[in-house]
């Protein structure tokens, strides 16, 4: 097996599991346990805190163990807290697991994006950019689709099914190079300097909204149990259905990989703007629109209309976000470690404001008084950036024009 091909296994492999806890605990949470939406907000801020925390600290780890030992570290410890937890998943085992959990999976996917993405020309890095999105989120709903099932029968399955990858996914690691392989700063398939500062001032925007995506995504990852069971559907098909946000991303990515027209263009960047609040909307006031327009079929349409719309939306984001970033950063791990950073960031950010909001106003109304500062800080700061590389790129024109 190539090296790519194994790191894009061990890709998909890990985001399975990773997905079967990450997003799928707040299921087994609400079903097996009792959580509150409450409740969960909080587990999906502790598990925030960490992957933050952890995913800015993985650069400095590397630079002292190296990054193959680092992933097998953050391997050998999953394996050790999913099967804790398959054995014994009480609500207070479930916060502590979970906060490991955040902390190995924020040191983790840095080092995998770095080994993925290292030594690659700026034309071969948004295939090699690509085949890890379309890896990891092709694994996203099918996770969600088999940790439904897996909850039904046994809740404490969807722990023990993601040892057994872990396992699998150590195997896979062994072979890897100590080290990535990185182009050298002056090599001459780095990009020259003007396009290296457009890319800087897209990587900004895309991160800007990328940070409000990943808050939002993690206050529909702790609702939307309760808003499917609103709606009259089993734990089975709620987590399926919640899936379709992870389709729709999924498809961006594809198209994104196989069309490179977008590179260096703001549109991607301005169409998630747009996207993401719509979406988010949808989702969080379906059961509202279903109770005021009429039957639960109303609210189903509007639920996966949002999430259609905010999968697009997350989608474009997440891909020029982390493109931008292996350009700008030679793909080293602090490029990986910024860019998991802020995806952890929205982690805490999201569920924090939601809990505040619930604390002003119950419902989806308090939720909306609280991701709003969010997603005016996140459109704010990309366009700003935006307008920043359109004034630069005039400048440029201008000065290309009088030589």
């Amino acid at each position: 097996m190539s090296g790519l091909r194994r790191l894009l296994l061990l890709t998909f492999l890990e985001s399975f599991a990773t997905i079967l806890v990450e997003r799928a605990a707040y299921f087994f949470a609400h079903h097996a346990l009792g959580f509150t939406d409450q409740a969960n907000l909080w587990l999906a801020l502790a598990f925030g805190a960490v992957y933050a925390a952890a995913a800015v600290a993985s650069h400095s780890v590397t630079v002292r163990i190296g990054e193959r030992r680092l992933l097998l570290f953050t391997l050998v410890g999953q394996l050790v807290v999913h099967a804790a937890l398959a054995l014994w998943a009480a609500p207070a085992a479930l916060f502590g697991g979970m906060i490991l959990l955040g902390g190995l999976n924020g040191l983790k996917w840095p080092v995998v994006e770095s080994y993925v993405s290292a030594g690659h020309a700026p034309a071969d890095t948004v295939r090699a950019v690509g085949r890890f999105n379309i890896s990891w989120s092709g694994a996203v709903p099918l996770a969600l689709a088999a940790a439904g099932p897996i909850i039904d029968a046994w809740p404490n399955g969807i722990f023990l099914a993601a040892a057994v990858l872990n396992v699998v996914s150590l195997g896979l690691s062994l072979p890897l190079a100590p080290r990535p392989l990185h182009l050298a700063d002056d090599h001459p398939d780095r990009p020259a300097l003007g396009e290296l500062r457009r890319c800087g001032q897209l990587l900004v925007s895309s991160r800007w909204i990328m940070l409000a995506s990943y808050a939002l995504m993690w206050v529909l990852a702790a609702l939307i149990p309760r808003l499917f069971q609103t709606l009259g559907y089993s734990v089975s098909h709620s987590t399926a259905l919640s899936g379709l946000i992870d389709v729709c991303r999924w498809l961006t990515f594809v198209v994104l990989t196989l069309w490179a027209g977008w590179r260096g263009r703001s549109g991607p960047i301005v169409l998630s703007m747009i996207g993401l609040p719509a979406g988010f909307f949808l989702v969080l006031y379906g059961p509202a629109i279903a109770s005021g327009l009429g039957g639960d079929a109303v609210g189903l349409a509007a639920v996966l209309a949002g999430e259609v719309l905010f999968g697009l939306a997350a989608g474009m984001t997440y891909f020029c976000a982390l493109y931008y970033a292996m350009i700008v950063k030679n793909a080293s791990v602090a490029a990986g470690g910024g860019h998991e950073g802020l995806i952890g960031s929205g982690f805490f950010l999201g569920p924090a404001a939601g809990l505040l909001g619930a604390m002003i106003c119950p419902g989806p109304v308090g939720i909306t008084i609280g991701v709003l500062p969010i997603l005016m800080v996140g459109v704010g700061g990309g366009l700003r950036a935006l307008v920043r590389t359109t004034g630069r790129r005039e400048a440029e024109t201008q000065r290309e024009e009088e030589r």
